[in-house]
């Protein structure tokens, strides 16, 4: 059950990520927005408890939050569009099976490899619109790239070391790691100071709650429990859910491509999810589905039925 909800929560808390990235570049620039993002977030966490800071969560903070979120940010400033960064972030998925296999072990079947192709064709349906008319340099579109295999190696990380830190601690530490970065490079640029604005703060606090504590918070914890490639396939959903909160908060349009890519996408996610069959092998069945064996035995050692003997006269 645990399980479920938190995949639920995931898809949607992540997509709260780029709702609140729309509203606050709309008043500041990326860096300012994402130096005071983990400004709050981290004196917040640092408020509530002191973590044991350790290299791994530092890099896990560098290459989840850093590099993810500065490539997207950034390349949503050069002019590259949101659905073709969301298009790229959605290779994640089908990058961290094939890589998965190699490090980790985890073995993807036909029908996962039928449903990661399936979910990257829904999400290539939905942001479709969104690939013509771009003005970004051509560089600019490494920048997603790098994004999505920064993500990928901090998934990995997290998998093939399988900490034992808890996931508050590692929010505690990751966010701080990534203020002092942005914080730092907003600094550098002149970029540090916040416009004094309502709707800035607004989104502030919107991207604080839920993208940074909700949305990693329910991806580190989902990591623990499966497996990087069912983790990674969630993330297939988050442009459609993305669209569709676009629609709900800011009136834009909403048509029948679009919610015919979130069906295509809920059918790949479903198959990647389904759990394989269960299978014993030839000669080796399970005492209890014998049909010659009982699973308790017939007669019973004379030590063991002399204490029950005695049990009984005692009671």
């Amino acid at each position: 059950m645990w399980t479920v909800v938190l995949g639920a929560g995931l898809v949607l808390l992540w997509s709260s990520g780029f709702v609140g990235a729309t509203m606050g570049t709309a008043s500041a620039t990326a860096i300012t927005l994402l130096a005071w993002r983990f400004l709050v977030a981290g004196g917040l966490l640092l408020a509530w408890r002191r973590p044991r800071i350790t290299p791994l969560q530092v890099a896990l903070g560098l290459l989840s939050q850093g590099g993810y979120l500065f490539g997207v940010y950034e390349a949503a400033d050069l002019g590259v569009a949101a659905g073709t960064s969301a298009l790229i972030a959605a290779l994640q998925p089908v990058v961290t099976a094939v890589f998965g296999q190699r490090l980790l072990g985890e073995r993807a079947g036909p029908r996962q490899w039928v449903g990661l192709v399936i979910g990257l064709g829904g999400v290539a349906l939905v942001v479709g619109d969104d690939l013509a008319g771009s003005i970004a340099p051509l560089w600019a579109y490494a920048l997603p790239f790098g994004s999505m295999l920064a993500l990928v190696a901090a998934t990995l990380i997290e998998r093939r070391v399988s900490p034992t830190t808890s996931v508050g601690d590692s929010l505690v530490v990751q966010c701080g790691t990534s203020a002092v970065l942005f914080a730092g490079l907003a600094a550098v640029t002149g970029q540090l100071v916040p416009p004094m604005t309502g709707s800035f703060w607004f989104a502030v606090g919107w991207i604080v709650v839920l993208s940074t504590f909700g949305a990693y918070g329910c991806y580190w914890a989902l990591l623990r429990r499966t497996s990087a490639t069912t983790v990674s396939s969630l993330l297939y959903l988050t442009p459609p859910t993305t669209m569709l909160l676009a629609w709900l908060m800011f009136g834009q349009g909403l048509t029948g491509r679009g919610l015919l890519g979130l069906a295509i996408c809920l059918v790949g996610v479903v198959l990647v999810l389904l759990p394989r069959k269960l299978s014993v092998p030839r000669g080796r069945m399970s005492p209890c589905c014998s049909p010659t064996s009982s699973p308790l035995p017939r007669h019973s050692p004379p030590r063991d039925r002399g204490r029950r003997k005695s049990r009984r006269w005692r009671s």
